[in-house]
């Protein structure tokens, strides 16, 4: 498809939750799923925003005229996610952390933090209407050397979960009701669906380099807004993963196109993306006139000072292949442990010579001793005991997974039972073996020497030894 003939423009919206409590109660940020503690039900009805005027996507919600039936629970929900109580103030954590992002994403920080309401009738907030906040704007993100557009970085209240939908009413779950949300939007300058998804999967590493965002299936969604020639802005919803981004664009540009030749109006929407990467209708595309402010919570002014910067992923891959000799895969393997598990690898790498082999025992390791063995160890604790030893040579590498797997079965690190062999011995062993198996190729004595030693050898170090006999 020629993008740049059919006038094709891209941007993206990005929403990740934080750790934390809420935004505006003390109620933990767990989503829960299993039997509600109460329900209690509404109906909504559309107001007027700032303007004076009723947004369209909120007019559209309100002519249905659904019932809407709540689910809540007594240990993490509470009268604010009711809208039965005020909103307590903005969680300071979760605000550090928006403005922290902004600032990373080059954006121009506001003077002050006014909180909005979005006016929302679907059912999917109690109180009709989000509150958003505006704190940075004006920003950009450089992907493959080319400068993206960051117009607003915004902090937000998440909706609450549909259960179940009807045609006349719909049941929410509020438990993710009011959870930290921070709502990035680009500019219009992707010029390709490809390029869309490098610049969403840029940002969501820039977000997981804070250390403070959610993680799993949920937490993070992505809304693309697309246009071409004598079509119509549109915002696809519902992305499953980043990958589905290129194919569920270009389903949508050939719906515009097919729809352009029969001469029918194509009308400005919201779409959802479907498992088949075509979209559906979901509602008018809403404008400014949803927002009004909100009264219930004070401006603020924004604390700058004493502001570290925060390493990126990309930025913690290159210094770790810079400075401790990793390969591209264990500095990017090494990252990803670090934040999936909270493994703190420069301290290991500082005290330990084998840095790769470090990366190998916290991530393919224990995947090992699954497959192999069906043992499940966490390395963590045993992480010291095992590289020191590795380190003075008191054993072999290629045997820590022997000995962990005896750990499994004793819960002792039993190091003598897998204590290296000697220098000496081992070229005297590997001597011999060359000798009886004269014209046998050289794979196929490694292969005689590691059986023999239960792989309680280094390989590098026989191999060393085996080149030095075979001449």
């Amino acid at each position: 498809m020629n993008y740049e003939k059919i006038g094709f423009k891209c941007g993206i919206e990005i929403h990740q939750q934080l750790e934390g409590k809420k935004l505006f109660c003390n109620c933990p940020s767990e989503i829960r799923k299993d039997k509600p503690d109460f329900k209690f039900e509404r109906r909504l009805r559309a107001s007027a925003g700032e303007s004076g005027n009723v947004d369209i996507a909120a007019s559209h919600e309100h002519k249905k005229n659904k019932l809407f039936i709540y689910n809540g629970y007594e240990d993490s929900t509470c009268l604010v996610e009711m809208d039965e109580e005020p909103p307590s103030f903005v969680n300071k954590n979760s605000l550090k952390t928006t403005l922290q992002i902004a600032k990373m994403l080059n954006c121009r920080i506001v003077d002050k933090i006014q909180f909005m309401r979005k006016t929302v009738v679907d059912g999917s907030n109690t109180s009709g209407f989000q509150r958003t906040a505006l704190i940075g704007r004006n920003g950009f993100v450089e992907v493959n050397g080319k400068k993206i557009g960051v117009s607003t970085v915004c902090l937000e209240e998440e909706a609450c979960q549909l259960v179940k939908r009807t045609k006349n009413h719909d049941t929410y779950n509020i438990s993710r009701l009011g959870i930290s949300l921070i709502e990035i939007a680009t500019d219009p300058d992707m010029k390709t669906p490809e390029e869309c998804r490098e610049v969403a999967a840029k940002i969501g590493m820039i977000l997981r380099s804070t250390g403070t965002c959610k993680r799993g299936i949920g937490s993070i969604r992505q809304d693309v807004n697309i246009s071409i020639k004598k079509g119509a802005r549109t915002e696809i919803k519902g992305f499953q993963d980043l990958k589905s981004i290129p194919k569920v664009v270009d389903k949508e540009i050939k719906r515009q196109q097919n729809l352009i030749k029969k001469k029918k109006k194509i009308n400005k929407e919201v779409r959802k993306a479907e498992p088949d990467f075509t979209t559906s209708f979901l509602r008018p595309l809403p404008g400014a006139s949803r927002m009004y402010p909100e009264t219930d919570v004070p401006t603020i002014i924004p604390e700058m000072k004493n502001f570290k910067a925060i390493e990126t992923h990309d930025e913690k891959i290159t210094r770790y292949k810079k400075s401790y000799c990793l390969n591209d895969d264990f500095a990017k393997l090494a990252v990803k442990y670090e934040c999936k598990e909270g493994i703190n690898f420069e301290n290991h790498f500082k005290k330990y010579k084998d840095k790769n082999f470090i990366v190998e025992l916290f991530t393919s390791i224990p995947k090992e001793l699954k497959k192999r063995y069906g043992i499940i160890i966490d390395v963590k604790n045993l992480a010291e005991k095992v590289l020191s030893k590795v380190d003075t040579c008191e054993i072999s590498k290629g045997v820590v997974v022997e000995l962990l797997a005896d750990y499994g079965k004793t819960k002792k690190l039993n190091f003598g039972k897998f204590k290296a062999v000697s220098s000496n011995k081992l070229e005297e062993e590997i001597k011999n073996i060359v000798e009886k198996n004269k014209g046998v190729s050289i794979g196929a004595l490694m292969g005689i020497i590691m059986n023999q030693f239960r792989g309680n050898v280094d390989g590098k170090k026989v191999m060393t030894l085996l080149k030095k006999h075979l001449k």
